[in-house]
């Protein structure tokens, strides 16, 4: 029997996971993967008394930081289903062999995360890695001197075009909205908005849905229609950049309360609607999904699960 079981390997489980370990809990993370989301955020400017790092570097030394005081890291484990017993909770896992592992504890810490939103469409799965990314920080330089297509219209997708403007000879940008639509962006920021159609290398298509991805081995070219006339054009690319928004890692928990987004429901002390079980980072409703906010969501789930802890009547 665990006191605690934190979800995750990220933003927010690591200091979740120091100040578990500096109250000596006898706590065990559970990861898919080390970093997660954070270890592909490319160049981090804003985090305190680090002038520039990236999200690899960061990652790694969060990682570093919890095994110096010998923090037990099952890597490889997906999270299946959390179950009650009472006071306490089964946490139902599997390994990358589909090899089933079980949990047992008084306390559960999700800090699972997000995921990019996908389009859906036929050449996207075939493309990913391949020209396809989710990740411009991450994959942009691959394409210097090319033609690439951002798809998206919030500001994700606005500073991805921008970046991609300083890199490639041409870049798409791909909104549903019309123009007349606060400039094809409603949930951009207008300085982003104002910066990029500024740039001559940028050719906005408004009102445009993506169809499909084409290729051989790698992207050549997307399959795009104009919402209003219909009209199907080829658009030639060798990168696509799909910035369409971020799904919560939430499935594997249904005990908990969620929002329409999916989002795990917290109170000011990261604590949900079941007792034992809290959340942080951005698998929570918080409005703001960003590293150090994730960080002190971890440190506040876990000074939460230590307060109940001390309370838990065996």
């Amino acid at each position: 029997m665990y006191d605690l079981v934190i979800i995750g390997a990220s933003a927010a489980s690591f200091p979740a996971a120091i100040y578990s370990a500096r109250r000596h809990l006898n706590f065990v993370m559970v990861t898919k993967d080390i970093g997660g989301e954070l270890a592909l955020s490319g160049s981090v400017n804003n985090w305190p008394g680090v002038i520039e790092t990236n999200g690899y570097e960061l990652a790694k030394q969060m990682h570093e930081h919890a095994k110096s005081y010998g923090t037990q890291i099952d890597e490889g484990i997906e999270v299946q289903e959390i179950k009650q017993n009472g006071k306490t909770h089964t946490v139902i896992a599997k390994d990358a062999v589909g090899k089933e592992k079980i949990y047992e504890t008084k306390s559960i810490i999700i800090a699972s995360g997000i995921h990019p939103r996908e389009l859906g469409i036929e050449g996207e799965d075939k493309f990913r890695g391949k020209g396809v990314t989710y990740c411009t920080v991450c994959d942009g330089p691959l394409f210097k001197g090319k033609t690439t297509a951002t798809i998206g219209s919030g500001n994700s997708a606005l500073e991805s075009a921008l970046m991609m403007a300083g890199i490639a000879e041409k870049v798409y940008i791909v909104t549903k909205y019309t123009e007349s639509n606060m400039g094809g962006f409603p949930r951009g920021e207008s300085i982003l908005v104002k910066k990029l159609k500024e740039l001559k290398n940028v050719e906005i298509l408004y009102n445009t849905d993506t169809r499909e991805i084409q290729g051989e081995n790698m992207v050549n070219k997307i399959i795009v229609a104009d919402n209003e006339s219909g009209e199907i054009k080829d658009i030639t690319v060798q990168g696509v950049m799909v910035h369409i928004g971020m799904i919560p890692n939430s499935d594997f928990v249904e005990c908990v309360k969620k929002n329409k987004q999916k989002e795990i429901e917290v109170d000011l002390k990261c604590e949900t609607s079941v007792a034992g079980i809290f959340a942080a980072g951005d698998v929570t409703n918080i409005p703001y999904k960003q590293i150090v906010i994730a960080a002190g969501q971890g440190v506040t789930a876990a000074l939460s699960a230590i307060d109940y802890l001390n309370k838990f009547d065996e």
